[in-house]
């Protein structure tokens, strides 16, 4: 009969050197929480990191210290008021519902299919993130203007004229948020397994069968996410907006061009509109966005 191992007494454990303590129930006790070190984080980090916090903060704080609350329900029961905020969210809708409907096959073709030139095209899709929205304005206005390349057909044809019309705001929303859109559903769809998709090809369904009950489950959380993402861009979208279909009350006029009018003239008018939508905006992404992502 073998020696029964004798039990490791804990002082035979090798000792800690800054506490003296058993080394072995350190590292133990850091792997419980997470692999997270205990102290807090290292003080390089910190600093910049309050510093970009307050400079984000800031200005929000800034501009909810200097609201006129005592004129705030007289400021926002202004009729004016009530059609930008009504323009603005029905357009915000209606561009994301355009950008579900051309960027999620879009976004199916960058992260499922090779074909030549698919970095380029991604590139492509990816501009008006980084293109100006004045530019962005005036590309739309040369693209689909009364005298632009295809607003010309449009206009001779069917008698479709797009620029300085409620259809060109939604337009103009729709060109720079897709990207937020067709990024978000291709990372998912890149992080989805598509075996589940040859699976179900191999029982017979179709590829787009094959992508409509088994894809579009699987990838609705980032659809969602990147739905909220597009809709809050095209919510805030100024510049491509006021240059396509321009500043029109009632018919063109959202959100922010009656921030920007009212700025120049009314001051309290002004910061009211902006807290307006600054509370839609974080009901929406604190509501939507992060239920999503989490979920994701």
């Amino acid at each position: 009969m073998s020696d029964p191992v004798p039990a490791l007494d804990k002082s035979d454990a090798p000792a800690d050197t800054l506490t003296g303590g058993p080394r072995r129930g350190r590292v133990r006790g850091r792997a419980g929480t997470g692999g997270r070190l205990r102290g807090g984080a290292p003080l390089p980090l910190l600093l910049p990191a309050l510093v970009g916090l307050v400079f984000l903060l800031l200005p929000l704080l800034a501009l909810i210290v200097r609201a006129p609350w005592r004129t705030l329900p007289d400021q926002l029961a202004k009729p004016e008021v009530w059609q930008a905020l009504q323009l603005s969210l029905f357009s915000a809708t209606a561009a994301t519902a355009v950008s579900l409907v051309v960027g999620v096959p879009l976004a199916w073709l960058l992260a499922r299919t090779d074909f030549p030139g698919r970095g380029l095209v991604r590139a492509l899709v990816t501009l008006p993130l980084v293109l100006p929205p004045v530019v962005g304005g005036v590309a739309l206005l040369l693209a689909l203007g009364r005298n632009g390349v295809v607003g010309r057909l449009l206009d001779s044809w069917f008698g479709v004229t797009l620029p300085f019309t409620t259809a060109g705001v939604v337009v103009a929303e729709a060109f720079v948020a897709m990207p937020f859109l067709v990024i978000s559903v291709e990372g998912t769809l890149r992080a989805a397994d598509p075996r589940y998709e040859e699976a179900a090809m191999t029982l017979g369904a179709s590829r787009f069968t094959a992508f409509r009950r088994v894809t579009l489950p699987l990838i609705a959380p980032g659809i969602a996410a990147g739905a909220v993402l597009a809709w809050a861009r095209a919510l805030g979208e100024f510049g491509a907006t006021i240059t396509f279909a321009g500043n029109f009350p009632g018919r063109t006029q959202t959100m922010p061009l009656a921030v920007y009018l009212a700025l120049q003239s009314d001051p309290d008018a002004a910061i009211a509109l902006s807290l307006v939508l600054l509370a839609v905006s974080i009901a929406v992404l604190a509501g939507l966005r992060d239920r999503w992502i989490t979920a994701s």
